[in-house]
């Protein structure tokens, strides 16, 4: 069961202009945490903004009992949570999401992530490598300026990628396709891929098109984080195209197969 508890806010890290890295105490939501669920924040003891946020969980550290989300101010929300300070008390719901990221029958997996999709791999790449799994890691972004916690992710991954769209960093293009080219050597037994729809359209055409397990999170506008205001609903792949039929992020996700759903 999810729990609501007032975290203490006690590290803020502004991770590039816009984006920020908080740390807080959540012992109970932690211990109960795996890679792939996210939380629900509270920005504000007033009624507007009404509705909470839903955020990815980006790291557990379950020995200290310490979680870490990272986000970027986009609305009036997230500008009034940027504004939080050390020593203040963030009321969080978690943890959400039945369905979270499966590694453990694969040795050898690839995850893949675009701009701010990038934030809840980090936690299943460390676990998986934790584990003794191979992880080799594929990240997009626009450009130089918007590249994002590369040294951590190669704390956590056997080989990391970092690919610009304009090639103003790291390697030119679209990490999908450098995926693609390091395919047939590396021979992934599965794909995790959390970013931009288009980026989770194309990595899942590949997986499916060549027989490879993938998993996507999805990331979708949730009002409760609960399953009650069905407001995230992604359309389910088996569903007859007169009666289609839908299951929802925050409860059947936000990780899915990408076989059992069309986005």
């Amino acid at each position: 069961m999810p729990k609501q508890i007032l975290a203490e806010l006690i590290n803020k890290e502004k991770v590039i202009d816009g984006v920020y890295k908080y740390s807080v105490k959540a012992e109970e939501i932690v211990n109960l945490s795996k890679p792939g669920n996210f939380i629900e924040i509270r920005v504000s003891d007033q009624t507007e903004p009404f509705l909470r946020r839903p955020i990815s969980i980006y790291n557990l550290d379950k020995e200290n009992g310490v979680l870490e989300f990272i986000f970027q101010v986009k609305g009036k929300g997230t500008e009034i949570l940027s504004r939080k300070e050390v020593g203040d008390k963030i009321d969080i719901i978690g943890p959400l999401g039945f369905g979270t990221f499966n590694f453990e029958k694969y040795n050898k997996i690839a995850i893949i992530g675009g701009g701010i999709g990038i934030f809840p791999l980090y936690e299943l790449a460390k676990e998986a490598k934790g584990k003794g799994k191979i992880v080799n890691g594929y990240l997009g972004f626009r450009n130089k300026d918007l590249v994002m916690l590369e040294k951590e992710f190669k704390g956590v991954t056997d080989n990391l990628k970092i690919c610009t769209d304009d090639g103003s960093y790291g390697e030119n293009g679209f990490a999908i396709d450098k995926l693609k080219e390091d395919m047939e050597k590396e021979k992934y037994e599965s794909i995790y891929a959390c970013g931009p729809m288009l980026m989770l359209r194309a990595v899942k055409k590949y997986a499916e098109e060549n027989g490879i397990d993938c998993q996507v999170s999805l990331e979708e506008r949730m009002g409760c984080g609960l399953g009650v205001c069905l407001g995230c609903a992604v359309k389910t792949a088996k569903s007859p195209k007169d009666a289609p039929e839908y299951w929802h992020v925050c409860k059947g996700g936000p990780v899915f197969n990408s076989k059992d759903v069309e986005f």
